[in-house]
């Protein structure tokens, strides 16, 4: 059965800020920490100079967006300083209600496509491997991308959308800075929202312990 029949992939508006805000936050409350502000990176990344509009992309079924994708510029460095322009892609949510019936699948594969017609050759990201490795995703450390001092965090997973791009060099990973939220602008811009109860998860435990492992030879 195919259970995304119906669902319809586009362009976000300003006309949907505001549901996508609220899409986001439901999808994000209470995962990784007790509350959340990725709605809160959504709303101030729309702005940023590294943030692509045409891959702003949402999925909508029956008139209601239920999946958001938002993408920015970010950047490869190699140990001569050269530079190559990639993408990273989050805040990327399903409403709860509707996850696990293919429509973030679906989403994430069309904007794949659609950055591929940009032009983009690889994609950083920081998640849980068990979301991403079926989507194309493998370790940082199979393509020597890595932070500084040559740290491969085991939830930095990358992607090539031209294969062959990594080509055996040792490259730095450098996101947007937008990606620097003011956590106290964060939380007043919370309060414009209908309240939610803030709790600790097993999901915030899995976060910490992606979040701060490294992979080693």
């Amino acid at each position: 059965m195919d259970r995304t029949e119906g669902l319809t992939i586009r362009r976000e508006t300003w006309e949907d800020y505001r549901e996508v805000e609220v899409l986001i936050r439901e999808a994000f409350w209470n995962q990784y920490v007790p509350g959340c502000m990725e709605h809160f990176l959504a709303h101030v990344m729309r702005d940023h100079e590294d943030f692509i509009g045409e891959l702003d992309l949402v999925a909508e079924m029956d008139g209601r967006i239920v999946g958001s994708v938002m993408y920015t510029k970010s950047r490869l460095v190699d140990e001569a300083g050269v530079e190559k322009e990639i993408l990273t892609f989050g805040p990327f949510s399903v409403l709860p209600e509707f996850q696990r019936r293919g429509i973030g699948k679906a989403l994430l594969e069309y904007s794949f496509g659609r950055a591929m017609e940009l032009g983009y050759e690889a994609i950083v990201i920081f998640g849980s491997p068990g979301n991403f490795v079926s989507r194309g995703f493998k370790s940082c450390k199979r393509f020597h991308v890595c932070l500084e001092n040559q740290i491969y965090p085991c939830a930095m997973l990358v992607k090539e959308l031209r294969e062959g791009f990594f080509d055996g060099r040792i490259w730095r990973y450098r996101e947007s800075p937008v990606y620097q939220i003011d956590e106290k602008a964060a939380q007043d811009f919370d309060r414009g929202f209908e309240p939610m109860e803030k709790r600790i998860k097993p999901s915030q435990e899995e976060f910490y312990i992606y979040s701060h492992s490294i992979i080693r030879e």
